[in-house]
């Protein structure tokens, strides 16, 4: 993969652009034809021609273009956020009674979609360990038309063995969609290894910058033109052409954020792995993670998210850790530039629609290794821990 290229060069016809380096802002919703006969054309393929912008935008093509390469896909449908990406995939490969088998604890918004609406027009979800292959296929039964991944999750991390799935579901003819916004395109290939449909929630790494949210799903190009001409166009949860450009400019930085974050997360991971008053350390490039074997096989590096178990003896004790970081910025999300803190079940109440599936430890605290010195990071953990 000629990675300089894809995210300095493709897609960027720079003489239809006056020669400019940075790709314009085609700030426009629709596209005029100079005749009947071309503006037909135009109809008869939305999809690869400049109609409106609900379905195709010369800036957003540039992005499509680039994070399709990324993932090695034939083509890329860019939206307005991850949620809007999951929820088009599965919504496009499902009828009613229809039933899709779904790892136990995905993105809270990848599980409602699955369990609250699709469940509303007869489609039913099984969510089951995808730590153990065999689990997919005792789930599967007549109506199963999807199974959904996410690799690993953005809470605990389990991960699923993407080839041995992929070979599953095709024997039977069902769809694969994986969620592959831990590991970014450079640090995992889901097409590769077989899985039909990848998604992300580009707000995380592939932006970087916390400043756009958005979503991408890649596939083969007849999976990406039915998911075009299904929920994409009738929904309408597109990716504005300003947050596309956002987007493009944060791409140009990928490679290198991503190897600053694993470099410093391997220093906190570390520092962490050796507190006393850290229970469990939740990342796949931990020590006690039981799936090291398929880590090693399956994700080419590791990222900045991470779950701590706190030795606390209560939520208030928690509360007190998150209040006393600094550096840490304490919100949801994870990817961007700042570091930042997520007291889980202290924010979430157990009976919450957004609550991790499952019962989880109270004491969780999710991480988000930014671009600052591990040094700083590891000194403002310790202003936490100093308060429990």
């Amino acid at each position: 993969m000629d990675l300089s290229y894809i995210l300095n060069h493709l897609g960027e016809d720079r003489e239809r652009y006056f020669g400019a380096v940075a790709p314009p802002i085609v700030q426009s919703s629709i596209f005029a034809f100079p005749s009947v006969a071309k503006m037909r054309e135009g109809f008869r393929d939305e999809l690869g021609e400049h109609v409106y912008t609900r379905g195709n935008n010369p800036t957003v093509e540039i992005l499509r273009k680039k994070v399709a390469a990324l993932e090695g896909a034939e083509d890329c449908l860019m939206f307005g956020s991850g949620a809007a990406a999951m929820s088009a995939a599965a919504v496009a490969c499902v009828d009613g009674g229809d039933h899709v088998v779904c790892v136990a604890r995905p993105y809270s918004w990848t599980r409602a979609v699955l369990r609250d609406l699709l469940g509303r027009f007869g489609v039913t979800t099984s969510f089951v360990d995808g730590t153990d292959v065999a689990r997919f296929e005792a789930a599967l039964g007549e109506r199963t038309r999807l199974i959904v991944l996410e690799s690993p999750n953005s809470m605990t991390f389990e991960q699923q063995d993407l080839a041995a799935v992929a070979t599953i579901a095709h024997a039977r003819g069902i769809r694969t969609l994986c969620d592959n916004s831990y590991a970014t395109p450079l640090n995992q290939s889901p097409l590769a290894l077989g899985i039909d449909l990848v998604a992300h929630s580009a707000t995380k790494y592939l932006n970087g910058h916390s400043d756009v949210v958005a979503g991408a799903l890649c596939g083969r190009s007849e999976l990406i033109a039915e998911v075009f001409r299904g929920p994409y166009m009738t929904l309408g949860a597109i990716l504005a052409p300003h947050d596309a450009w956002l987007m493009i400019r944060g791409l140009r930085t990928l490679p290198i954020r991503m190897q600053r974050i694993a470099a410093t997360t391997t220093d906190v991971l570390a520092y962490l792995q050796a507190h006393p008053r850290v229970r469990r350390v939740y990342s796949p490039r931990a020590g006690a993670n039981p799936q090291l074997a398929l880590t090693e096989r399956q994700l080419r590096g590791a990222s900045g998210l991470l779950t701590i178990e706190l030795d606390a003896p209560d939520v208030a004790a928690v509360e007190r850790f998150c209040d006393g970081l600094t550096r840490f910025l304490m919100t949801v999300s994870w990817g961007g530039y700042e570091s930042l803190a997520f007291p889980v079940c202290a924010v979430y109440p157990r009976d919450s629609p957004l609550h991790p599936a499952g019962a989880l430890p109270l004491s969780l605290v999710r991480l988000s290794i930014g671009l600052e010195d591990a040094e700083v990071l590891i000194a403002d953990l310790e202003q936490g821990f100093a308060r429990l």
